[in-house]
């Protein structure tokens, strides 16, 4: 079938172009903006930020199908000012001349005009100086403006969502996905403005309904700000365990949060990106992430970070797609490469420091059954000496009465034949040793059981240390280091090996050329599509050239960067630290133990093992008496 053939239809008429009406317009616009009841949510959130507002609040009834109601204490908006809020394209935050100066989160003017196209829409506002006002849209029909009774600000009340789009109610979840994706979206809002007050309630079957979330506006600076909103959206763990970002490099500024190693999760659920403040999925960014962790984690774990990127509008493009999700750097590698290393360094300074979720681990492991119950009470309640007068009286035999005194206390005489020797000097000086060495993180040890954990006495509690995955972990960056000094040898093939690729895929590969050499990969364009590899890195021995420049193209398409060839010389190097460590199993003197402890202390990332797994589990004093019932 040829192109004029297409063009005919069945019956042999010409379709003819006709204008859409407003309505198929705004109703098309709608599901490009408002994908299902949370799209809406954020949609009017995002507004309500714009308009300054800093109390907030969300009610939702049955998952947002029946209702969404906004309250704010913005800056709201005159009776006049109301019906072109409903206009396509009409908006304050933009006037058009410039569309990557923008420093609002909405500016497309679809958002209102798109609710109003499928759902019924109601708006209440009043600006200061103004009189309280209300306009109402069902289905792309506008109602005139009235008065109304509001103090200040703006409430938008959203009901019926898609009543006049049947068909994509068929595609909306059950209640409870789609209560659970409203409120994903205003903790990830409220983590954008750790200032403002956010409140979330469910009004399902009418009344006041019950708080699903409440954030109180943080005060201080922007960190204490930060650290204690993460702390009420994130949890306390997170904001125990998480190292502050702070970094800067051409124009591009990073703050934020990154969770140590230790406290990594099993997929991506807890990675919030924002750039200038709006919450973005952005794959580079999320690239950048993975890299700065690779390392340290294993491929099934995934790192908890919320970083956020401030820079000049002028360096992002945030106008790629209607919901503002995805954004566009100028300079990816910028953004990408101030991420890894800020992290990386935020890693390092954390020298051996593990989350505290190891030890609660560890306590929970060792809790009995029933810990949710109340503590068991494991002494007996002293008696009265009326009471132990009574038991022994009840006790004597027909006829006596025993004359009860109080036992003596209780005070051992020295056992004959061992005398009170005085200490060697030696064991003075070793005495005076171990307190020093006790006041350090990793503590003094003091005995190695089955052969391969370590315990030692802090000034709070123990450690225990597992001795092959500690001691693996030391060796290993002993050996990134001496890599990093003197480079990967390289080592020359007799005949370089020709890959033959498409010209695009050529390309890309060439554009890392020098970052893949840095590694001991030199490639050479070979005509057309081909790449001609002449070192291959001397530590991988035989390589599959074809197969390894496939993996790295597969990594730089899906993105942007590939950690593919680093990753493989570095798990040799993880295998050769593995081999050349101390293995489980191998009795360990005292001196031995602890030039362990201090190496572990002075050397950067060794809380976890090349895999992710931590290397000691550190158990307070006060939590170990619990465990016995002591407190």
């Amino acid at each position: 079938m040829n192109a004029e053939s297409r063009k005919i239809s069945p019956a042999g008429a010409r379709p003819v172009i006709r204008q859409l009406d407003e309505s198929a317009i705004n109703r098309i616009a709608a599901g490009e903006v408002v994908e299902r009841p949370a799209s809406a949510v954020k949609e009017l959130i995002e507004n309500a930020l714009d308009a300054g507002a800093r109390r907030i609040t969300v009610e939702q009834a049955d998952g947002g199908k029946t209702l969404i109601r906004i309250t704010d204490d913005g800056c709201g908006m005159t009776p006049e000012e109301l019906p072109l809020a409903l206009a396509r394209h009409a908006t304050s935050k933009i006037d058009g001349s410039d569309l990557l100066n923008i420093h609002s989160f909405g500016f497309r003017g679809e958002a209102l005009p798109s609710l109003g196209a499928v759902g019924r829409l109601t708006i209440t506002s009043r600006a200061e100086g103004s009189e309280a006002a209300q306009i109402a849209v069902a289905g792309g029909r506008i109602a005139p403006v009235k008065p109304a009774a509001l103090s200040r600000g703006t409430v938008v009340e959203l009901r019926d969502l898609f009543y006049a789009t049947p068909a994509r109610l068929k595609f909306l979840r059950s209640d409870r996905a789609e209560t659970q994706a409203i409120s994903e979206v205003v903790k990830r809002l409220a983590m954008a403005e750790p200032f403002v007050s956010f409140t979330l309630r469910d009004v399902s079957g009418g009344g006041e309904g019950r708080v699903t979330f409440r954030a109180d506006g943080q005060s201080g600076d922007m960190f204490d700000a930060l650290h204690g909103r993460l702390a009420r959206v994130l949890g306390n763990e997170f904001a125990e365990n998480a190292l502050r970002i702070d970094a800067e490099r051409e124009g591009l500024h990073l703050t934020g949060y990154a969770a140590l190693p230790t406290y990594s999760r099993g997929s991506s659920v807890a990675q919030f990106l924002f750039v200038n403040g709006r919450p973005v999925q952005d794959k580079v960014l999320i690239g950048a992430l993975r890299a700065a962790y690779f390392d340290f984690l294993s491929r099934d774990r995934h790192p908890a970070a919320v970083l956020y990127i401030d820079c000049d509008p002028q360096l992002v493009d945030v106008n790629v797609h209607p919901a503002k999700s995805e954004v566009r750097f100028r300079d990816p590698g910028l953004a990408r490469g101030l991420i890894v290393s800020a992290l990386r360094h935020a890693l390092a300074e954390a020298g051996h420091r593990a989350s505290t979720t190891v030890a609660g681990a560890t306590l929970g492991a060792m809790r009995p059954e029933g810990a949710g119950q109340p503590p068991r009470v494991y002494q007996m309640d002293r008696p009265s000496q009326g009471a132990i007068q009574s038991s022994y009286r009840f006790q004597a035999p027909p006829g006596e009465a025993p004359d009860y005194a109080p036992a003596p206390a209780y005070n051992p005489a020295p056992m004959s034949g061992f005398a009170e020797a005085p200490m060697p000097s030696a064991r003075v000086e070793e005495t005076a040793q171990e307190v020093e060495q006790i006041h350090r993180p990793l503590g003094a040890a003091r005995a190695q059981v089955h052969e391969n954990y370590i315990i030692a006495q802090t000034e709070t509690g123990i450690v225990i240390v597992d001795q092959h995955a500690a001691h693996e972990r030391l060796v290993y960056e002993k050996l990134k280091h001496q890599m990093a000094e003197t480079g990967v040898a390289a080592q020359a093939l007799l005949i370089p090996e020709i890959v033959e690729l498409s010209e695009a895929d050529a390309a890309r590969l060439l554009d890392f050329a020098e970052d893949l050499a840095r590694l001991g990969l030199t490639l050479e364009p070979f005509g057309g599509g081909a790449v001609a590899v002449r070192e291959t890195p001397a530590i991988l021995g035989q390589v599959d050239a074809s197969g390894l420049i496939r993996d790295i193209l597969d990594e730089l398409a899906d993105m942007g960067d590939s950690q593919t060839l680093q990753a493989r010389i570095e798990a040799v190097l993880s295998r050769m630290a593995c081999h050349g460590s101390v293995r489980s199993g191998r009795w360990m003197r005292a001196e031995e133990m602890n030039a362990l402890l201090r190496e572990m202390e002075a050397t950067p990332h060794s809380g976890q093992c090349n895999h992710g797994r931590p290397t000691y589990v550190e158990l307070r004093l006060a939590d170990i008496e619990r465990l016995f019932g002591r407190t």
